[in-house]
């Protein structure tokens, strides 16, 4: 759909720093085809303003004061299953991206990308368009056409188990991850089982290390 002045796309914002909404805001509003007409700090405030405050697209970030965006993905896409998602994140995009298309957002943007490469990503999902940048695009086409094995060591991993991981790197035990995700206390074990299998790792020490470690080079790069 063309937006234009008269009829402008409605963004939604979600990110638990009000002065990166209001960045982000002051940026979208500064355009004359776009406006951002609602915003969230949480999980469960993008869900609400997901039903109450009509909007085109969503730009969400990775990190949502201890939760994953991945499970925000999930349940936007539950309650509105066309909704171009974008996903604003400081995790270098060779460990998440792949993972955040996979779950069914439209693009990924890492947040020390400049304003005009910003509005281009925007400009791009609501088109229609998936936006990666131009080195996770080679990346991911070299993949494809090489028929590549070699992947990412999360790439095997599922959308809840990613996001599990991603609290456990974050030092959350399994009751705190069950409680933080609505799951009960097996659910989670479950995953973290699945997990050890898929990532050949042989206790939970190591799965635990294995993440932190993950969460802590992707912080950095």
């Amino acid at each position: 759909m063309p937006y234009s002045a008269a009829h402008k796309a409605r963004i939604l914002i979600v990110d638990d720093h009000p002065m990166v909404r209001a960045g982000i805001t002051m940026l979208i509003n500064g355009e004359t085809e776009m406006h951002a007409c609602c915003e969230a700090g949480t999980i469960t405030q993008a869900l609400q303003a997901n039903r109450t405050c009509p909007h085109d697209m969503a730009i969400i970030d990775m990190s949502l004061a201890g939760e994953s965006g991945l499970s925000l993905i999930k349940c936007l896409l539950s309650d509105s299953p066309n909704l171009p998602i974008l996903v604003l994140s400081m995790h270098d995009e060779s460990v998440y991206a792949e993972s955040v298309l996979r779950a069914g957002a439209r693009g990924y943007l890492m947040k020390q990308a400049a304003t005009n490469t910003m509005l281009r990503a925007i400009r791009q999902v609501l088109q229609g368009e998936l936006y990666v940048s131009e080195q996770m695009l080679s990346r991911l086409l070299q993949k494809t056409a090489r028929a590549e094995t070699a992947e990412s060591p999360i790439s095997s991993l599922s959308a809840s188990e990613i996001t599990v991981l991603h609290l456990i790197g974050q030092g959350l035990a399994t009751k705190e991850i069950a409680e933080k995700l609505n799951r009960n206390v097996k659910t989670i074990e479950s995953h973290k089982t699945n997990m050890r299998h898929k990532l050949n790792l042989s206790s939970s020490n190591q799965l635990t290390y294995f993440a932190i470690t993950l969460l802590q080079q992707s912080e950095q790069e």
